[in-house]
Formats: structure tokens, C-alpha cells, sequence
């Protein structure tokens, strides 16, 4: 009865009938890949974290699949392992520098393309995307290429820097450009220029308006970039295997320990610069919220 006086009301309105919600099985399709998505994606590091906590017996301290118990001794020593504190270091060292000077520069690139016309615009919109589509072991081997013949160059020669900090800085810096000048691009082409316009007909100068306008509405993009130029530093192996010479970065580290016995330590050193990157994401999203609610 309830159903008929729907269909006929709706009938008389001219519009469509009510129907129930659907109750089939299919709808848990779309939930369920995701968890299951959530779940792969997040399991290496639950491990990492659960193995951070693993009481091996062996002498000398290696990882072994077996969790022999819970313990917190690596956790009071985490740089226990010879080698391991220069290399975690050289990467702390390498890779604020490199997305400080990478977003610097990237960042002025970004506005320059999504904001102006100028010779040149296309092939540069070109190269950026080749920087981030060439594979890292190309990048790598020209970067070693280039830093090789380096000192044969008859003006540059004097200043050619032996493979170690600077050449692993200056390649960290080559490949972070191209991605944060992408990320402030986005931003900048879906920006109001109204607000600009309207700031210069208030008798804001063009630095003024830069600084008060654009530059808070793109401030976002750039932490953005920032972040994701230092998580690319930090995590870069192959290129800087390429052009590191004697010094080792943490991945670096990792890898030559995985053929002798990969230590527990590092395990609490990821968990730690898993904590890190969370609590930076965190700290962006809050950023972000207060600036939106201003």
C-alpha cells in the first residue's frame, strides 16, 4: 500500500519513483579493495616497525625471519653498528640541503611556467617531464659520466669536485627540481588572478603583491615540494650508488649490510624515519586546516 501511494504520488508530480537502497552483496566490491589495498601497501611497514622490536639471539646481530620475543635493546642502542651513524649522518646532512636549494629553485620554475609565455616554455615543459621519466640508473650514469670528465673541461677543471658530498648534493638537487616545479606548476595555473589584479588596483606594487598575495596562496605547493624533494633525497639509491665515490648514504648502508646480515638497528632507524615522515604530513594538513579556516 505504502509502495502504491509513493508510485502514484510521484506519478501525479511528474516525478521519478522512490526506490529502496540496494542491499546486494556488491556493494562491499568497492570497500573491500580498498582495505585490501590499505593493508598490502601498509604491511612492509608494520613489519619493519614489529621487527624493530625482535629479540635475535645471533652473535653476530643479524635479522632473522623467526620473532624470538619482544625486546627494547635495539631501541637504547639504535646506532649500534659500525658505519651506521656516519651514513644516517651524511643523509640527514644531504638531503634538507638539497630540497632547501631544489625548492628554491623549483619553485621559481613552477611559477615561471604555469604564469608567463616566453621562448622556450615548451621545451623546458618537455624537459622537466623528461627528468622525471628517465630511469634512475640513466640518470645515474650520466651524472657519473658527467662528473668524471668534469676535471678534463679546460675552464671548469679546477673547480671539479671528487665523487663524495658534493656530487651526491648536486645530483639530489638535479633530479628534486623537476618535481617540485610540477607540484608549484599545478598549483599556479588554478590560481585566481583576480585576487592579484585586485591587490594591484589597491596600489599594491608588483613585489608587494607577491608576497602578500601569491606567495601565500602557492605557500602550500612549495611545503609540498619541499617535502617531497627531502623524502627523495632520503631515499635515493640508485643515483647516488652512481656518484657517492667512498661515502655511503643510509640506503647505501642498507643495502651492503643485506649481504652480510641485515641488523635489527636498522629496522628502528626506518621505524624512525617512518615516525618523522608521518608526523610531517600531519604537521602540513594542520598547516594547511588553519590556514583555510582563517
Amino acid at each position: 500500500m505504502g509502495a502504491t501511494t509513493l508510485t502514484t504520488r510521484a506519478d501525479e508530480t511528474g516525478l521519478a519513483p522512490l526506490h529502496r537502497p540496494n542491499k546486494r552483496w556488491t556493494r562491499f566490491i568497492l570497500p573491500g579493495f580498498t582495505w585490501l589495498m590499505i593493508v598490502y601497501l601498509a604491511s612492509p611497514i608494520f613489519v619493519m616497525i614489529l621487527y624493530s622490536f625482535n629479540d635475535v639471539p645471533v652473535v653476530p646481530v643479524k635479522q632473522t625471519p623467526k620473532f624470538w620475543g619482544f625486546t627494547l635493546r635495539w631501541w637504547r642502542d639504535p646506532f649500534g653498528v659500525p658505519g651506521m651513524p656516519e651514513a644516517v649522518r651524511l643523509s640527514l646532512e644531504i638531503a634538507p640541503l638539497s630540497a632547501l636549494v631544489a625548492t628554491t629553485l623549483g619553485a621559481l620554475l613552477g611559477l615561471a611556467l604555469g604564469r608567463y609565455r616566453f621562448r622556450g616554455k615548451g621545451p623546458m615543459n618537455f624537459l622537466i617531464f623528461i627528468a622525471i621519466a628517465v630511469p634512475e640508473i640513466v640518470l645515474g650514469s650520466s651524472l657519473l659520466s658527467l662528473f668524471i670528465t668534469w676535471p678534463d673541461v679546460p675552464v671548469l677543471g679546477s673547480f671539479a669536485p671528487g665523487l663524495g658530498f658534493t656530487t651526491i648534493l648536486l645530483s639530489h638537487i638535479g633530479f628534486s627540481v623537476a618535481f617540485v616545479a610540477v607540484t608549484v606548476r599545478a598549483r599556479v595555473q588554478t590560481l585566481d588572478r583576480s585576487l592579484e589584479d585586485a591587490a594591484q588596483d589597491l596600489f599594491a606594487d608588483p613585489v608587494t603583491t607577491f608576497f602578500k598575495v601569491t606567495l601565500p596562496l602557492i605557500a602550500p605547493s612549495i611545503l609540498a615540494g619541499f617535502l617531497l624533494a627531502f623524502v627523495l633525497s632520503l631515499d635515493d639509491f640508485v643515483i647516488t650508488n652512481f656518484v657517492s665515490g667512498a661515502s655511503a648514504t643510509f640506503p647505501i648502508f642498507v643495502y651492503g649490510a643485506t649481504r652480510i646480515g641485515l641488523p635489527p638497528h636498522v629496522n628502528v632507524i626506518g621505524t624512525m624515519l617512518f615516525a618523522a615522515g608521518v608526523l610531517a604530513a600531519v604537521a602540513n594538513l594542520a598547516i594547511q586546516s588553519w590556514r583555510a579556516r582563517r
